[in-house]
C-alpha cells in the first residue's frame, strides 16, 4: 500500500491510497483543477482513480467531488447523513453507508468509525490492503478520540492524524471567542496535545508512518506539532517516521516498509 497526502488543512484535504491495481481518494476538498494537477505531479492519471470516500460534508473535504466523479467516472461513497447534508453528493449518485459499516473498493477493505465532529454523520477510516495486509488509518476532523476511534487505530502500519492547533496559540489567535470554542470543543478539531495522546495510545514498533494533518495556518506550526507529538510518543515503542503534511504541496509517497526497528525520523513535508 502507498499513500500520498495531496494537501491537508482548512483550504482543502485529499488523501490518495494505492493497493495493487486499486486507487482511491479519501476526500476531494480542492478545486478540480488543483486536484488533477497534484495527481499528475505524482504521475497518477485521474482516470485511474476508482472511487472517492468522503469523511463528511464540509467544503474542504467535498469541493471537487461532484465534478471529478462526473468527469472521470469515479464512484463516491459517503454516509447517509453526509449525502443528505451535501447536495453535490446526492447529485452524483453517491453510494451510501452508515458510520460503523465496512465495505470494499478494489483491493482495499474500508472500515468506517463515527467521529466527534460538527457534521451530519462524520467518520474516520481505516483502509486495509487485501493483497498485503497493510493498514492505514485516517483520523482527522474530530474533537476527541473516543474508545471506538482508539480501538480502530490500533495495529496500523500508517496513520494520518490530525494535529490542528496549539492550545496556547489558539487562545491568543485571531479568531472570535465563539470560533475558538468550536475548534477546541468536543466536536471541533484535535489539538497537538490530544493528537499526542491518541498517538501514544496506538503507537507500536511496527507503525512505520505517522503523518500529522489538518494543521492550522494561524494557530499551529509544523515544528510545534511535530515537537508536541514526538514528546508524547517518545517513550513508546514507535520507531518509524513522524511527518507534518502541507496544505499546498503533495506529501509522499508513504509506504509501510518492512516491520523492523529504526531510529525515529522527524520530517517536514514542505
Amino acid at each position: 500500500m502507498k499513500m500520498w497526502l495531496l494537501g491537508s488543512g482548512s483550504r482543502g484535504n485529499a488523501v490518495l491510497l494505492e493497493s495493487g491495481d486499486s486507487r482511491l481518494l479519501i476526500d476531494a476538498g480542492f478545486a478540480p483543477s488543483i486536484l488533477v494537477e497534484r495527481l499528475r505531479s505524482v504521475e497518477i492519471a485521474p482516470e485511474s482513480i476508482q472511487a472517492v470516500v468522503v469523511t463528511h460534508e464540509h467544503t474542504d473535504h467535498v469541493r471537487g467531488v461532484r465534478v471529478l466523479c462526473e468527469r472521470y467516472g469515479w464512484t463516491a461513497h459517503a454516509t447517509i447523513g453526509t449525502i443528505t447534508a451535501c447536495r453535490d453528493l446526492a447529485g452524483c449518485g453517491a453510494v451510501p453507508f452508515r458510520a460503523g459499516d465496512g465495505f470494499s473498493i478494489g483491493d482495499m477493505d474500508i472500515l468506517s468509525v463515527r467521529s466527534s465532529h460538527d457534521a451530519a454523520e462524520p467518520v474516520v477510516l481505516v483502509a486495509t490492503s487485501r493483497s498485503t495486509g497493510a493498514r492505514t488509518g485516517i483520523a482527522y476532523d474530530l474533537g476527541v478520540a473516543g474508545q471506538s476511534v482508539i480501538d480502530a487505530m490500533r495495529d496500523l502500519d500508517m496513520l494520518i492524524l490530525e494535529a490542528n492547533h496549539d492550545e496556547l496559540m489558539l487562545h491568543a489567535g485571531p479568531y472570535p471567542a465563539s470560533v475558538r470554542a468550536r475548534i477546541a470543543g468536543r466536536t471541533g478539531h484535535l489539538s497537538n496535545g490530544r493528537a499526542g495522546q491518541l498517538a501514544r495510545e496506538v503507537a507500536h514498533r511496527d507503525l512505520r508512518q505517522i503523518v500529522l494533518a489538518h494543521l492550522s495556518e494561524k494557530c499551529n506550526t509544523p515544528r510545534t506539532a511535530l515537537s508536541d507529538v514526538h514528546s508524547a510518543i517518545s517513550r513508546t515503542k514507535f520507531t518509524g517516521r513522524l511527518t507534518a503534511a502541507s496544505q499546498d504541496r503533495v506529501a509522499g509517497p508513504f509506504e509501510p516498509g518492512a516491520r523492523r526497528a529504526t531510529a525515529v525520523q522527524l520530517t517536514l513535508a514542505l
